[in-house]
């Protein structure tokens, strides 16, 4: 007989985690410490712990559970507070955050999260390494455009030759860590041979959208962010939008469906045929990148390279 899993919440911080059981109603406040979260860890069984992504802070509790092999469920920090406004509680801290994360995982029966490969989140540090630095490099640009002194522009200027070191360093760093990996170097060969996505774009997919292949063409685009959803009640219809999902993930995509549909015919095609029919030109590329996120979802579930087949 399979035991239903006690669902334990956790609240996140940057130096401490703070925990509720609801089988012993006892919250615990426990300092973020490599050698304290492996004890909270291996203290765990018949459970799974619930916690928000919280910008990476989560990482070493993450790292902690699956070095014990404890399921955890990863939620989506949005989704985690509209439940608490659904279940009336509208004051917010540590503890009581953490005693309703673990009634959504109870209430929900959430599924645990799988661990990651190694290699890819290896690869997700650094690819999320090269987005700061290219950040960094559009702001000195674009403060490069603004000023007037001399010695200003100069110590830009340095700056940004500084950064832009450090960015082919990054990007170097990427390429050989996906060589050095035989999956990850199988999947960017694959996705590479659709037009518009090259090695930076691919590092950023894999890094980021691990699930490709492992989903339906719905799910990956509600995934991707790229999926529209309705807006209507009563007699009021609204026009359908995207919104959730994996903001990254969707500016990637987007990019590559914006260089795609000007070198790939099918994708040319595609946006062609909404613009003329009136459709703007984001609205356009929008639909592009959804139809480019389940073609690349069929090529990785049916481990073919990008064809016209591949877009069925």
């Amino acid at each position: 007989m399979t035991l239903t899993p006690n669902y334990i919440g956790v609240d996140i911080a940057k130096g401490w985690i703070d925990v509720f059981d609801p089988e012993t109603a006892r919250a615990t406040h426990i300092l973020s410490s490599p050698k304290r979260l492996a004890n909270f860890a291996r203290g765990l069984k018949n459970c799974i712990v619930v916690f928000e992504a919280s910008g990476g802070y989560e990482r070493p509790l993450a790292e902690a559970l699956a070095a014990q092999n404890i399921a955890y469920a990863r939620v989506n920090p949005r989704q985690a507070r509209e439940f608490a406004r659904a279940t009336g509680r509208l004051a917010k801290t540590d503890r009581v955050d953490a005693e309703m994360l673990a009634q959504m995982g109870a209430a929900l029966r959430l599924s645990p999260t799988p661990p990651p490969e190694k290699t890819r989140a290896e690869l997700a540090e650094m690819v999320a390494r090269r987005a700061d630095i290219a950040a960094m490099i559009r702001a000195e640009n674009n403060r490069l455009k603004q000023v007037r002194l001399a010695v200003v522009r100069r110590d830009i200027r340095a700056v940004l030759a500084h950064f832009a070191k450090r960015l082919a360093r990054i990007e170097a760093e990427i390429a050989t860590h996906i060589q050095a990996h035989k999956p990850l170097r199988d999947t960017a060969a694959r996705l590479q041979t659709m037009p518009g996505i090259g090695p930076i774009l691919s590092a950023a997919l894999i890094a980021s959208l691990p699930e490709l292949g492992h989903m339906d063409r719905r799910q990956i685009a509600s995934l991707a962010g790229l999926a529209p959803h309705a807006r209507e009640s009563g007699v009021f219809k609204g026009k359908r939008r995207i919104w959730g999902g994996r903001a990254n993930v969707r500016r990637t995509i987007y990019l590559a469906a914006f260089i795609a549909s000007r070198y790939d015919p099918t994708l040319k095609a595609f946006r062609n045929r909404l613009q003329d029919a009136g459709k703007p030109t984001k609205v356009a590329i929008v639909a592009t990148a959804r139809k480019l996120v389940t073609i690349l979802n069929a090529m990785m579930k049916n481990e073919c390279d990008y064809r016209k087949s591949a877009t069925m």
